[in-house]
């Protein structure tokens, strides 16, 4: 079978690997889809995870089908829809320097348990929409972090899949009103589609002024005005935004961080202080990755609207650059006949 690999420096090819074979304790998935990580992309660029420099398996966002059930696995059988968690492997992190990927025609996930390796899905529940799933973990659980409650207003930084993903996470949490900034007209118009109440260009508009508008004013402890927002979810990484943040925040407002910040952000303490804000950060999921199937399953066309690229199998290392192209796609998907 084929197995899409970091082979070196910069460099992701095809390899050829011999099919697994399935222990008692083990089950077998033919990967139906798979989507592309920014990991990956990361992962190619520095030649692999050790102890796997040079032949690290790409692939981690997996949904698929049951081909072969070891005889002590409990609650499983062949012909089963699932999505995979890659972190459920006791061999190692599927796609994340262990020995599997998931950009293969049959993945091995051994010490299979439902529930920890495996999720079982509706048959009608389209693959390349499943394959979401351990992203949208990501985002539920930073939606999680940031404890929101009925009627709050957020605001929501970002509408790459993450920031999206958040979008349906809280309006399924009863949020009462969300607003999506980025400066991709795009990404702004999918933030629409999947919920979002209102959208701010902020290569265009004033990001303070447009909340003001749409949460209303609030205050900080001592009576400073300040914006009505509730929650602000930072899923863009720029510095600029924790500095809109931290500026608007009123008293007890929440800032969640769940992009990835490349290099040290000022923080102004005398704003943080003066507005009692709390400030949160989340990575990966914890308790998230099949909490969030069911939101995949109840919302899967608001989902659908996430992805904007689909490869066939064999355009993989295609799919793999236009992913690592900056502009280029949001999120991609690779699907398996």
């Amino acid at each position: 079978m084929r197995m899409v690999m970091v082979t070196g420096v910069d460099q992701v090819s095809f390899v050829e690997e011999a099919e697994p074979v399935c222990g008692p304790r083990d089950i077998l998935v033919k990967v139906k889809a798979c989507g592309i990580c920014g990991s990956d992309s990361f992962y190619a660029h520095v030649g692999g995870i050790p102890p796997r420099q040079g032949h690290t398996p790409l692939g981690h966002e997996a949904a698929g089908i049951v081909t072969e059930v070891g005889a002590d696995v409990a609650g499983l059988r062949v012909g089963d829809h699932v999505v995979v968690n890659p972190l459920g492997d006791p061999q190692g992190r599927i796609g994340n320097g262990g020995p599997t990927g998931a950009l293969t025609d049959l993945l091995r996930i051994s010490d299979a348990k439902l529930g920890v390796s495996v999720a079982v899905i509706p048959a009608d529940l389209p693959f390349e929409v499943a394959a979401l799933n351990e992203p949208m973990a990501v985002a539920y659980h930073g939606v999680n972090r940031t404890e929101p409650k009925p009627g709050d207003k957020v605001v929501v930084f970002g509408a790459g899949p993450i920031g999206l993903g958040a979008v349906i996470g809280y309006k399924s949490k009863g949020v009462g009103h969300v607003v999506v900034v980025d400066i991709i007209a795009s990404r702004l118009d999918k933030a629409l589609l999947v919920g979002a109440d209102a959208v701010i260009d902020s290569s265009k508009e004033d990001v303070a002024a447009r909340l003001l508008e749409l949460h209303g004013p609030g205050a900080d402890a001592v009576g400073k005005p300040r914006v009505g927002t509730d929650v602000y979810f930072d899923a863009a990484g720029v510095p600029a935004v924790l500095e809109t943040a931290l500026a608007c925040a009123k008293h007890l407002a929440t800032i969640g961080v769940v992009a990835v910040h490349k290099k040290p952000v000022p923080v102004d303490f005398g704003a943080v202080l003066a507005a009692e804000v709390t400030i949160v950060t989340a990575m990966g999921y914890p308790d998230e990755i099949f909490q969030v199937t069911e939101s995949i399953i109840a919302d899967r066309d608001e989902y659908a609207h996430i992805i904007s690229h689909r490869f066939p199998f064999d355009d993989a290392l295609e799919a793999l650059e236009t992913a690592a192209t900056p502009g280029a796609a949001d999120k991609v998907v690779v699907t398996f006949d």
